[in-house]
């Protein structure tokens, strides 16, 4: 029977070194693979290129590597809302890469399908396109967008087996499917981990083919992002 459990975090990690390039999944504060990342900063590893939606907050995802100063480059689309990236960047710290939020799901998509590049209309015209092919498809101009290439890729779901079949659960299922199977190593971490055969295979959203390491989490911090319009009386 496959199984590509592993006992920890530790070990799923095994592998890691500095200067590596590193999918994360998560969209704001949701679906963060939160246990790998405490791992990276207990690990130490530098001069890292990490690929994800979005930066985190000072205090919490990758806003903790960030902090560490262990990331090189990020490769985002939203970068608000951590006023440590924004002083990297400003400084000359940081190397950013913004990408259109499309393009960059789909650049992790066609790694994930063993696609080398892509055309998208997204970006043409603007410094997104800068040194980048284009060409026209029925009247309409397109930009030549090269797949991500990524050592490893590390995603959180709700519930896995020990063949790496996986769930996700609500907006969870952002970036973190996009990401499965478009590294060389994905580590996938749930919240749930159960014996092969529990789960509905109606219900499972990426095959285990994907996976290569899974573990069971513990300690989500699940923290809710809220808008404040007015002081509560």
């Amino acid at each position: 029977m496959i199984n590509k459990k592993v006992n920890n975090v530790e070990e799923a990690l095994q592998g890691i070194k500095s200067g590596m390039t590193f999918m994360l999944g998560g969209f704001g504060l949701c679906g963060i693979p939160e246990n790998a990342i405490a791992e990276l900063v207990k690990l130490n590893v530098r001069e890292l290129t990490c690929i994800s939606n979005n930066a985190g907050v000072d205090d919490f995802g990758l806003g903790l590597l960030l902090q560490n100063k262990q990331i090189k480059k990020m490769i985002s689309s939203y970068v608000g809302e951590n006023d440590e990236f924004e002083r990297q960047m400003l400084s000359g710290e940081l190397e950013v890469e913004l990408t259109p939020q499309g393009t960059l799901a789909e650049k992790c998509r066609a790694a994930q399908a063993g696609f080398p590049a892509f055309y998208t209309p997204a970006g043409y015209g603007t410094e997104v396109a800068e040194g980048k092919e284009t060409r026209e498809f029925d009247g309409k101009m397109y930009v030549l967008e090269p797949a991500f290439k990524a050592d490893f890729a590390f995603v959180k779901a709700w519930k896995g087996d020990a063949a790496g079949n996986l769930i996700f659960k609500g907006t969870a299922r952002n970036f973190n499917p996009n990401m499965c199977g478009a590294a060389t190593i994905t580590v996938a971490e749930v919240e749930e981990l159960v014996p092969v055969g529990q789960l509905d295979p109606n219900n499972v959203h990426i095959p285990g083919i994907f996976v290569q390491r899974i573990f069971q989490g513990k300690n989500y911090e699940k923290r809710i992002e809220q808008r404040t319009v007015r002081q509560r009386s």
